[in-house]
């Protein structure tokens, strides 16, 4: 599914010195590797502020304690995501309330946002899901007409440019009040271990939030409020800093072989190429697939038997959870995130995919699937 040794051999005496560099200056928490990647991180995507953190999960949850959120606060998110953005939301004592996606992008539902607004509703979560924005302009208007935050979930599509109607372009995470993005080791833009960041243009909110994922202090050994301790450390900060000039070359690799996936099964009634979301472009941390009037998981161990992985990204929606069954919700109540969740196939998708290996992929699973 990712071909990281050969992705790091193109870039391996970049990467290899500036391990080695954190090392001979020891400084391994907090170094000027961290600065320096915080910097360019902010040149490349317009952000203001940059708080680098210890995973994605960790600047989900910072980010709603920087709102101020208090328990029983209502916070809308998709129900066909990973589990990251419902478990912060309960972690903190919030109310997740889980909404349907659209068919096509497998993205949020902006209708299905206004219908569960209520009173209690304090925030937006919308998820950029397999690489492409949500259509956050019409978001961003609910938001400001409800007086609502916005915190993207943009650990999936680091890069993804979203354009306005009115021309203007802003990168995902960097629209909403707060932004959030992981560099597990899979992402486009990934480290050798567990990292993430927060984005934010709001001076007092960074602050705020610099200091939540500082164990809750701005002074050492003075602590303001109740904090945590996640810190993006010096030798992934190295490692994302050797990657992050690459990174535009990476996601052109990405669209080139989603691409090569669209031409190849454009015409096949039973594999329907991912949707593209209007304004957003599509960075491909995923190339996944609905197969539809076949059967996805023999569909998929048949792949597996020739040799080409392919995963399920993700087989059961978050009402249908067990640590997050509510009574609120049924079964049938999301009818297109049910229908995703047994239908949906990813394919790889890489820097590193080439053609013959395209070819191979393709063919096999236009011969499989009839």
């Amino acid at each position: 599914m990712v071909d990281l040794q050969t992705q790091y051999q193109r870039i391996k005496q970049d990467i290899d010195a500036g391990i080695q560099e954190v090392i001979e200056s020891a400084a391994f928490i907090k170094g000027p590797k961290v600065a320096e990647f915080q910097a360019h991180l902010e040149a490349y995507t317009g952000a203001k502020h940059v708080i680098p953190v210890g995973n994605g999960t960790d600047a989900l949850q910072i980010a709603l304690m920087g709102l101020g959120l208090k328990p029983g606060d209502e916070v809308i998110t998709p129900t066909f995501t990973f589990i990251a953005t419902a478990e912060v939301v309960a972690l903190l004592g919030l109310t997740p309330v889980v909404v349907d996606v659209d068919w096509n992008t497998m993205n949020i539902d902006v209708e299905a946002v206004r219908r569960a607004i209520t009173p209690k509703t304090k925030a937006i979560v919308p998820v950029h899901l397999f690489g492409q924005c949500a259509p956050m302009d019409e978001i961003m208007k609910i938001a400001e007409e409800h007086h609502l935050f916005v915190v993207e979930d943009a650990c999936q599509a680091i890069g993804a440019q979203y354009t306005f109607p009115d021309g203007t372009t802003k990168q995902a995470g960097t629209i909403g009040h707060i932004g959030c993005t992981s560099f597990f080791p899979s992402k486009n833009l990934g480290c050798y271990g567990d990292g993430g960041a927060i984005f934010t243009d709001d001076d007092a909110l960074a602050d705020r939030m610099r200091a939540i994922a500082n164990h809750g202090c701005h002074i050492r050994y003075h602590h303001d409020e109740v904090g945590v301790n996640s810190r993006l450390d010096s030798i992934q900060a190295a490692i994302l800093d050797a990657k992050l000039p690459h990174l535009n070359e990476y996601i052109a690799a990405r669209r080139k072989a989603a691409d090569y996936y669209d031409k190849a099964f454009a015409n096949n009634s039973k594999l329907l190429i991912p949707g593209r979301q209007a304004h957003s472009t599509h960075v491909f941390h995923q190339y996944t697939l609905r197969v539809v009037g076949a059967n996805r998981d023999e569909l998929r161990s048949q792949l597996a038997e020739r040799g080409i992985p392919a995963m399920i990204y993700y087989p059961v929606p978050l009402h249908q959870q067990k640590a997050y069954l509510d009574p609120r919700y049924k079964d049938g109540d999301f009818p297109v995130a049910e229908r995703l969740a047994e239908c949906v196939l990813s394919l790889p998708m890489h820097t590193e995919l080439d053609e013959e290996q395209l070819a191979y992929i393709t063919s096999n699973t236009l011969d499989l699937i009839g």
